[in-house]
């Protein structure tokens, strides 16, 4: 009976510190939201371009530091800290990207960014128009957060502050893969690993996931069309790129309305840009188009590029002109692991505040480096509606990449929240 007892106070005991231990977590997250709100003001008026986020850089690592984390430089100006728990366990990683856009800034803010930088070869503004300085903030403010409970941590937790996941500029390295190439996700090897996307346009603090296929591959593709100069009040002495290129420029959305079951996985193949010629009266040699493709699924990807070129050689080929196609891969599907989705929901309801606070959504056809992560370990990359107040719905709020993007970080709480609860909650879901 004597026994009996002990082992009843004894659980009662463990769910009391349980308890006090979660209460505890969740005050040292709302201390924590007014420093989090004004690192996310400083980033924003002081953004930095693709790997050149020199003073970013500097400033993460110095407040990783000031927390007792370990760091180390990787991928130019990437930074990964490295805290380990009081308790033996997994390794979980935790990513922000870091990098500003080359876009000016048009919205009347106190800490509107004024900034400029080296954009191929041009001087241009540079501005925060995708929430990349939510991003580092949030994951500041949950690092500081699990330092201070770092006893209570099983296993060891690594901030991948990244750089350039707007893509590096010219042929530089840069973003996730340099990251990962350079040992990211290896020392220590991770177990799972996280990313929290802002989000203009949904719903202020709550959360958005989908298991599976989320966000799109980007591909960038380049055909260049070779004919036949000649002046261009002679075109029967030409073999006239520019009409081969129309042709082919509608025959590739044939792709998507055509050849594609678009009701399994979307598909988008978009020309945007277009370079052909000196003069009026000229016909010219050559003709260059550039575009994108985004897809869902790995194998439509690949059908994708072989229609691509089978299109543009034939077309060429029936104008007696030749054209050359080169596509270059930017980034995978971002693929959310199913198992880990599922196992994460308890820590994201917990952080938005309910169930009714974390829902499923749709496929995006933007696409996002932190696909490459997910080639290392398994894992779940969700969005944090962050809609100003201002906006009264979706439609209404400006779009990321604009100069009128705007976020309210009246929220940036939860998105701290669910960085923390997914650490300390993840050691619980592993199978033994």
């Amino acid at each position: 009976m004597r026994k009996i007892i002990l082992a009843i106070l004894l659980l009662v005991v463990t769910a009391v510190d349980a308890q006090n231990t979660t209460s505890n977590v969740a005050q040292i997250i709302k201390d924590e939201t007014a420093k989090v709100v004004a690192w996310r003001r400083y980033f924003h008026e002081y953004p930095e371009l693709g790997n050149r986020e020199f003073n970013t850089c500097k400033k993460v690592e110095e407040a990783l530091k000031g927390f007792g984390i370990s760091t180390r430089i990787v991928a130019k100006t990437g930074v990964v800290g490295i805290l380990k728990g009081g308790k033996p366990g997994p390794v979980i990683a935790l990513r922000a990207d870091m990098d500003g856009l080359p876009v000016e800034e048009r919205n009347a803010l106190s800490f509107a960014s004024k900034a400029k930088g080296e954009y191929n070869g041009a001087t241009v503004p540079v501005m925060h128009a995708c929430g990349h300085d939510a991003h580092i903030a949030m994951l500041l403010g949950a690092a500081e957060v699990l330092s201070k409970i770092k006893n209570e941590i099983s296993g060891s937790v690594v901030f991948l502050f990244q750089p350039a996941e707007e893509g590096p500029p010219g042929s530089e390295e840069g973003g996730a893969p340099l990251m990962i190439k350079e040992g990211a996700m290896d020392n220590p090897k991770v177990d799972a690993v996280f990313g929290i996307h802002i989000n203009s346009k949904f719903d202020l603090g709550k959360i958005y996931y989908k298991p599976g296929s989320i966000m799109a591959s980007s591909d960038w593709f380049t055909i260049k069309v070779k004919g036949k100069q000649s002046h261009g009040a002679y075109p029967w002495n030409s073999i006239d790129p520019i009409v081969v290129s129309a042709e082919i420029i509608q025959a590739l959305q044939t792709i998507v309305s055509r050849n594609i079951d678009i009701t399994k996985s979307p598909v988008v193949v978009s020309v945007g840009k277009f370079q052909s010629g000196v003069r009026s009266n000229i016909i010219p040699e050559e003709a260059v188009m550039e575009g994108t493709i985004r897809t869902l699924d790995d194998q439509v990807q690949k059908t994708v590029h072989e229609k691509i070129r089978l299109i543009a050689k034939n077309i060429a080929e029936a104008n007696e002109a030749i054209a050359e196609v080169n596509i270059d891969t930017k980034t995978l599907v971002t693929y959310n692991n199913p198992e880990l989705v599922a196992s994460s929901m308890l820590s994201l309801q917990k952080a938005a505040g309910g169930v009714d606070n974390v829902q499923l959504t749709n496929w995006v056809t933007g696409a996002e480096d932190f696909s490459f992560y997910g080639t290392k370990a398994p894992a779940f990359f969700f969005f944090l509606g962050a809609r100003d107040e201002k906006f009264p719905n979706f439609d209404a709020a400006p779009d990321h990449h604009t100069p009128g993007f705007m976020i309210s970080d009246s929220r940036l709480d939860v998105g701290v929240s669910a960085f923390v609860n997914l650490v300390l909650d993840y050691a619980k879901t592993v199978k033994k």
